[in-house]
């Protein structure tokens, strides 16, 4: 087990570690061994009004607080999280069973990165502008309630917290029950590096009590949330109630268009591990492979090769490549798919709802790959947040474009083609908020967000710092 504590019975506010004002706690599981492997509080409504008024009144000093010193705090909280990386890692793998050279790199390194690139990217903002006789002020916009998802829990919370701190705002951070250690222990190294109390807030529960009163809250100006597209939902009604801003990063179905004059060898399999990773469970991965009716059997055949190489096995094993997922609940849910999918004709190339060889234990679920899929199958319209991938044939290079953009998501897509001009035309016309372009790399500085369902505003660089400012005028 991870070095860092795991009975978690106190929550973080006001710059100390307090009882909740409810008695409940809530088990954290570990999702390769199904066995509880720590506890959070169950906080109250109570919490949240403890944890917003302790943010509000350390609002007026923080953002008077020059953007060099917030930063500098910043820049020492990533220190920290390198310092820990190993154990952080560690304990993030037991909680969503990503393996952990991945849960290094991704689920501690970018949240790191979130933090340290702060300083740079307040030092390169533009603050004040003149327009004519007006002088525009950018400041923060108060109070931020940040509610995270459980598939890349720190590094969601890293990508609302950096950028608010650095704007000038205060924040309470409600982490999803399902994966909250992390959030104690970047709660721990907030106390350590001295940033002051009130800043930052931890409170941990269930969303319907205590998500919904973060949302709700009179003194919360802001609500910054990542999750599912039917929470998101939720959250704009109840955030509507007091009329603050909303920012959403919600479910994708992103479509991989891999167009007739692209490399197979390098564009299918590039694609099948775009899907997988953290076994599925990426809003942006790229889940629906649109490829020419012509070269249907050549890419089925490289992309059973590519699936079956993702081992499923125990994510400390250095060979493992697939994990377990979050949960039985979670598990269940993906099965179910690949049931439907069974059920509505679409072929199984690989995997399916069968158990891995000898993973009786832990929430695994095999790499599963269906072809011959049609758009209007559920399996192509609807995310499955597990290791599916679906492929979908097609006639021309307009078909295939409009079956992209036929989808009530935006969030992430990818073109191939031998042709880089003709992959970026075709990458224009897709109605998403990133397009991979030849299997480009992520960008944690570029704007991450979506289109359509898959949710408002964006986040990272200077496009996630200005989510938490407001602008004013003053004429002059």
């Amino acid at each position: 087990m991870a070095t860092h504590e795991t009975n978690r019975t106190s929550l973080y506010i006001d710059g100390a570690w307090v009882a909740s004002t409810g008695t409940g706690l809530i088990d954290v599981i570990d999702s390769t061994t199904e066995a509880v492997m720590g506890c959070v509080p169950e906080g109250t409504p109570a919490d949240v009004d403890s944890a917003v008024a302790a943010a509000k009144a350390a609002f007026p000093a923080w953002a008077a607080r020059p953007v060099e010193e917030r930063t500098a705090l910043l820049s020492k909280v990533a220190e920290a999280l390198g310092a820990n990386m190993d154990s952080l890692a560690d304990l993030i793998t037991h909680e969503v069973g990503m393996p952990k050279m991945l849960s290094q790199l991704v689920q501690v390194g970018l949240p790191l990165n979130s933090f340290a690139t702060a300083g740079q990217i307040a030092a390169d903002f533009t603050w004040e502008q003149t327009v004519g006789n007006s002088l525009i002020v950018r400041e923060p916009i108060g109070v931020v309630g940040c509610i995270t998802p459980w598939n890349y829990p720190l590094h969601q919370i890293a990508a609302k917290v950096a950028p608010a701190l650095a704007a000038g705002c205060t924040v309470v951070v409600k982490p999803s029950e399902v994966a909250p250690l992390n959030a104690f222990v970047l709660a721990d190294i907030f106390e350590e590096v001295g940033v002051p109390a009130g800043v930052f807030n931890l409170i941990t529960g269930h969303g319907p009590v205590v998500g919904e009163a973060l949302a709700a809250h009179k003194d919360v100006d802001m609500i910054s949330f990542t999750g599912s597209t039917r929470a998101g939902k939720r959250v704009t009604e109840v955030a509507a109630g007091t009329v603050k801003r909303v920012a959403l990063e919600l479910g994708g179905k992103s479509a991989n268009v891999i167009l007739a004059d692209a490399d197979l060898s390098e564009a299918v399999p590039d694609g099948v591990s775009k899907c997988f990773l953290n076994s599925g469970q990426t809003c942006s991965a790229l889940t629906r492979m649109l490829v020419p009716r012509d070269k249907l059997a050549e890419v089925e055949e490289l992309a059973r090769a590519a699936a079956e190489s993702f081992t499923p096995g125990d994510p400390f094993d250095h060979s493992t490549r697939l994990g377990p997922l979050i949960s039985a609940a979670q598990r269940d849910r993906v099965r179910g798919y690949i049931d439907k999918g069974i059920g509505e004709g679409a072929k199984l190339v690989t995997g399916g709802g069968e158990t891995p060889d000898g993973l009786d234990t832990g929430y695994f679920v095999a790499p599963t790959v269906f072809s011959d899929v049609t758009r209007d199958m559920t399996i192509a319209r609807e995310e499955i947040f597990g290791p599916v991938l679906v492929i979908i044939p097609y006639d021309s290079e307009e078909e295939a474009i409009e079956i992209a953009n036929d989808t009530d998501y935006g969030l992430a897509g990818g073109v191939w083609s031998g042709d880089a001009e003709h992959a970026k035309a075709v990458a224009r016309r897709l109605r998403t908020g990133q397009v991979e372009v030849n299997g480009g790399g992520f960008n944690p500085m570029a704007p991450f967000g979506g289109y359509k369902q898959s949710g408002n505003g964006r986040e990272f660089g200077s496009f996630g710092l200005e989510e938490f400012l407001e602008i004013k005028s003053m004429q002059l």
